[in-house]
C-alpha cells in the first residue's frame, strides 16, 4: 500500500497532464453514468485521482465523496474544483478499506480505471456492495489486462520495474462480471469501446 501511494503521489503532476486517450468514449460513459442521476443522490467516487469527473458530474447530484490514496492527486483536484467552482465534492485520503463510511449511504459509488490496480478485487466490489443503498448502482471503467495484446503483458513487469508502472491486477472480462454477480450485483449496463475499458453500470439487487 506504501507504494502504491508513492507511486501516485510521485505521478500525480504527469498524471494531471495526460490527455484523456479516447474523448469520444470517456464523453459517452459520462453521458450514461448523468442518465442514471438524480438531483438528491449522494455519490461517492473512489480512486478519484485529480477529480476531473468527480467535477463534471457534481451539478447532477446533491453530493460526492471523492476519495484518493495520494495527497498530491487531491491536492490537485481540490484546485481544480475550487477553480471550477464546485462546493458539493469532499476530497478525502484513503481507500475503501481505511476510510470509514456508513453502510447503505451512497446511491451511486464509482470506481472509475481503478479496480484493475487493486490487489484484491472481491474486496473491494464486496465493499461497495455494502455501502449502497438496496438498489444503488456501481458504475465501473476497467482495464481488462488478462484481455490485452500479448505483448503489452509482457512489457508490464519492465514497466514496473524501472517505476513507469504502478501494481495490475489482472483478470479478463468474465471474471469481473462473476465477481460482481457473486457480490449481489445485477448488470444493468456494459458497453466497451474497441481495445478500451469495459465500462459497466451494475445495479445492487434489493
Amino acid at each position: 500500500m506504501k507504494k502504491t501511494k508513492e507511486f501516485w503521489d510521485r505521478n500525480a503532476p504527469r498524471y494531471a497532464r495526460s490527455p484523456i486517450r479516447d474523448e469520444k468514449a470517456y464523453r459517452k460513459k459520462l453521458t450514461i453514468t448523468q442518465e442514471y442521476f438524480r438531483p438528491d443522490w449522494s455519490v461517492l467516487e473512489f480512486g478519484c485521482g485529480t477529480g476531473s469527473t468527480a467535477i463534471v458530474h457534481a451539478p447532477y447530484v446533491k453530493r460526492i465523496d471523492a476519495t484518493d490514496i495520494s495527497d498530491r492527486m487531491l491536492e490537485i483536484a481540490e484546485r481544480k474544483a475550487a477553480e471550477a467552482g464546485v462546493e458539493n465534492i469532499s476530497f478525502r485520503q484513503g481507500t475503501l478499506e481505511s476510510l470509514a463510511l456508513e453502510p447503505e449511504s451512497y446511491d451511486a459509488v464509482l470506481g472509475l480505471n481503478v479496480l484493475h490496480l487493486l490487489e484484491d478485487v472481491e474486496a473491494a466490489i464486496s465493499r461497495v456492495h455494502g455501502l449502497l443503498k438496496p438498489g444503488g448502482i456501481f458504475v465501473s471503467s476497467t482495464v481488462l489486462i488478462d484481455d490485452i495484446n500479448a505483448a503489452w503483458r509482457m512489457l508490464i513487469p519492465l514497466m514496473q520495474f524501472v517505476g513507469f508502472a504502478p501494481y495490475v491486477n489482472r483478470f479478463g472480462r468474465q471474471q469481473l462480471v462473476s465477481r460482481l454477480t457473486d457480490a449481489g450485483f445485477g448488470i444493468d449496463r456494459e458497453w466497451q469501446p474497441r481495445n478500451g475499458s469495459v465500462f459497466i453500470v451494475a445495479r445492487k439487487r434489493s
